[in-house]
């Protein structure tokens, strides 16, 4: 297995992320776009994931191709993202990041597959790997905190490009493990679909990352609105990573001891709690530490259960579909809403209340869950 060629993928692909979601907002309130604005750019970015994924994943089942549409997404998206520096006025903007996440969102789902087929049975060891994406991440968050506060928050689109570069790179150093052309002869996907226990997960999934719309949108703005420097700001997301590192070094003891849903359900009271926390005291600096270490369970434990349960319910030739679609409903439709009603609800309502939305969100995602997990004890025990 080519542990370290699949990590170091994990790790530029998440390093860019965590150069992207904390800072972007920062980038585009310095070209003086609204809150309203912001929140519509940011969506942009969320909402490929609903058709981009699937498109591709199509494709991937059936190819078995899968590192080359990695490939071709990670250097068209590098393409595309050049746009920015051509010029900055909103509308083309929003063409350029439509463009660049159509390609960029492609690729992760396509990867996680590839990254199964080649754990085989070992698929406990996905956390292992995983984790390096985290690592990345933490150390993009907190060098450019400290990096744009001193140099300018202009720097970003300059580092973004050369990130996305290195994963493009990256993709090129990790073989092809793919079982090829598939035997169509496995349940329909529509019959998959329309069981209780994955279009309740599916759903939940959506309300799970439509709560964090606030939280990957505006967070840096409403830390910095409560007078948090950017470099602290940086820390805190930071901080948040580093608790999902650790989560994903022990989630292979926790999921025998407890099971994938109960997991996955708990992620989302603690969800509920973060958001309210962050709405209600937000000058409180150590609950604001409690709350970042909460991402141990927020995205942690939810992204280890998700993944786990979206290849257990979409096995054989849907895999690519399954994780597609987890792509799509939670962090594309999920996150294109979140981002813009916690835009909107910014500009009328203050950035309180976008995270006190995203507590009713999060709990009502918990309610899916239990009552899919109520439904299928009863068709059992009948």
């Amino acid at each position: 297995m080519p542990y370290w060629r699949l990590s170091s993928y994990y790790f530029f692909y998440f390093a860019s992320l965590g150069a992207l979601l904390p800072y972007w907002s920062l980038y585009l309130k310095s070209l003086e776009f609204s809150a309203q604005q912001i929140g519509v750019l940011m969506a942009v970015v969320m909402a490929t994931k609903i058709i981009s994924p699937n498109i591709w994943g199509w494709i991937a089942d059936r190819s078995g191709r899968r590192m080359a549409i990695v490939r071709m997404g990670s250097l068209l998206s590098i393409l595309a993202f050049a746009g920015v520096f051509l010029a900055q006025e909103y509308l083309w903007l929003m063409a350029v990041m439509l463009l660049f996440s159509f390609f960029w969102n492609a690729t992760l789902p396509q990867f996680e597959v590839t990254t199964f087929d080649h754990l085989g049975e070992a698929h406990h060891r996905y956390s292992s790997i995983r984790l390096w994406g985290s690592v990345g991440f933490i150390l993009a968050v907190a060098g450019l905190g400290w990096l744009l506060q001193e140099l300018g928050v202009g720097l970003l689109p300059a580092v973004l490009l050369t990130l996305f570069g290195l994963i493009w790179g990256a993709s090129l150093l990790v073989p092809e493990k793919s079982a090829g052309h598939l035997v169509l002869d496995h349940e329909p996907l529509w019959q998959v679909l329309k069981r209780p226990e994955v279009f309740s997960l599916l759903a939940a999934c959506f309300l799970m990352q439509a709560g964090h719309g606030a939280y990957y949108t505006f967070y840096s703005l409403y830390m910095e609105d409560h007078g948090y420097g950017r470099a602290l700001i940086g820390q805190l997301w930071a901080l948040g990573v580093v608790a999902e590192v650790g989560l994903f070094l022990v989630m292979h003891r926790l999921v025998p001891r407890f099971g994938l849903v109960p997991l996955l359900k708990l992620s989302f009271l603690i969800a509920a709690l973060r958001w309210g926390l962050i709405a209600a005291f937000p000058e409180q600096l150590w609950l604001m530490l409690l709350t970042q270490l909460m991402h141990a369970a927020t995205f942690g434990i939810y992204h280890a259960a998700s993944i786990a349960l979206i290849q257990k319910y979409f096995p054989g030739q849907h895999k690519g579909k399954g994780q597609a679609l987890y792509s799509s409903f939670s962090f594309g439709a999920g996150g294109a809403l979140g981002a813009l009603y916690s835009g909107y609800a910014w500009d009328q309502l203050g950035g309180s209340f976008s995270f006190m939305m995203a507590t009713l969100l999060s709990l009502i995602g918990w309610w899916v869950l239990q009552w899919a997990h109520s439904h299928s004890a009863r068709v059992d025990q009948s």
